[in-house]
């Protein structure tokens, strides 16, 4: 019956949803040349033999897919690996990073018809399904074409839990639909199993079992040495509203570090524009990479508004600020810079991570910072300090030095149920 609603009020707002995107259609948050996909119509044919379906929401859940699906090709020369996402920020990154046999489809829209469409062509083996990601149609689906779905790298708020408990038995319904569900947390396994899912394990993090960020070594001597001794900092996958504060900081730096060059990576590279207009009304000297401009010596704030050069920036400054924690967006992701060396700053709003910053807590691994002077104070410290944010950098690399464990395990679980249907 709550299946039923759904679909019902998907059928009576199917105008505003067509309307929906085609604002993101105009807005360029939907890939023109592509959108067919978001119909359930596929782009390429299926490939010959197994194929193995993972759907990731973004960039953050299909980054933590790569090991993964390196494994699962690893295991048989014949197979091959279907990724949907839904953005198109990760749809390139995913372009760039896909290992030969995997390739990238838009997920459908919600809607039986545009479900039917996609499972009718691409007819998965397996479906395995990263972290929180939950779309009743796409979900009820496939599990009444029998196709085997695990629930991988699980994750579950307490905010989302309630949500879920208040859905009349459709939680349940969509668990139900999952052959095993591998939990990250411990709180995350407990929450499922009370929503009605069938088989529940807690393995730990895949996260933790991520590749660090590709780089082109040749942009990154390049970079080396444009900026020579300058000091740098960087401000990763920032969020309107905290840049102010990022700028508040660096002009108090300033103050005692003339020379200083302070790196921005706005979270929503389209914002580079409005972020460059902010710090020149703020007065500062400014290039925007997405522009194709490289830092000067005049530089003072380089905004790189690019797609998939994190792992550029991560490896140039041993200072990194996570951007979206200043502000009650949820933080992003810390493993990434961790993972390549980087002493950690952050905000207090890192709920996305809540379970990951457990762990850098539990080893004194990050910094928390609560304003301008705070996040200026703790930059000066690590920069005229390098003792300091040298430590803070192998503890951060500690906290991610397991994961291998969870890999393992999530690729031996997937295997046991492919067993016998040959993929």
């Amino acid at each position: 019956m709550p299946l039923a609603l759904y679909n019902a009020c998907l059928r009576l707002g199917r105008p505003l949803l067509t309307r929906h995107l085609e604002k993101r259609l105009a807005n360029g948050k939907e890939d023109p040349q592509r959108f067919a996909e978001r119909l359930g119509e596929a782009s390429r044919p299926r490939p010959d033999g197994p194929l193995v379906w993972i759907h990731a929401a973004s960039v953050g859940e299909s980054v933590s897919a790569l090991t993964l699906i390196d494994g699962l090709l690893a295991q048989k020369t014949d197979r091959h690996i279907l990724v949907t996402t839904g953005t198109r920020t990760s749809a390139e990154i995913m372009a760039g990073r896909l290992p030969e046999r995997a390739f990238h489809q838009y997920v459908p829209v919600d809607r039986q018809d545009a479900v039917r469409r996609f499972l009718d062509h691409w007819k998965p083996d397996l479906a395995v399904w990263m972290e929180s990601e939950i779309w009743p149609n796409l979900i009820h689906e496939s599990g009444a074409r029998n196709i085997p779905m695990i629930l991988a790298n699980a994750r579950i708020t307490e905010k989302s839990y309630k949500n879920w408990r208040r859905s009349f038995g459709l939680a349940g319904h969509l668990l139900a639909q999952f052959t095993i569900c591998l939990a990250q947390s411990e709180a995350s396994a407990h929450y499922l199993r009370d929503l009605g899912a069938n088989s529940v394990e807690y393995i730990g993090n895949l996260k933790f079992a991520a590749k660090p960020l590709p780089v082109d070594p040749d942009k990154l001597a390049a970079f080396g040495r444009r900026i020579a001794d300058r000091p740098i900092w960087l401000a990763a996958s920032t969020h309107r509203g905290e840049e102010e504060i990022i700028l508040a900081a660096d002009r108090e730096l300033r103050r005692t570090h003339t020379n200083l060059l302070t790196l921005i990576v706005p979270r929503h590279p389209e914002r580079g524009g409005e972020l460059a207009a902010l710090a020149v009304s703020a007065g500062r000297s400014v290039l925007c990479r997405g522009a194709g401009a490289e830092p000067e010596d005049s530089t003072e704030i380089y905004i790189a508004d690019t797609i998939g050069e994190l792992g550029l920036f991560y490896r140039l400054s041993d200072i990194v600020f996570i951007g979206g924690s200043l502000v009650p967006n949820g933080g992003q992701n810390p493993l990434e810079p961790a993972r390549l060396d980087c002493a950690l700053l952050h905000g207090p709003h890192m709920t996305n991570f809540a379970e990951i910053m457990e762990a850098f807590n539990n080893r004194s691994a990050s910094r928390e910072v609560t304003d301008a002077a705070s996040l200026a104070g703790a930059v000066a410290d690590y920069l005229d300090h390098p003792e300091h944010c040298r430590e803070m950098a192998v503890r951060a690399a500690s906290v991610v030095a397991g994961g291998q464990e969870t890999l393992d395990r999530t690729l031996a679980v997937i295997e046991n149920l492919v067993k016998g249907r040959g993929a």
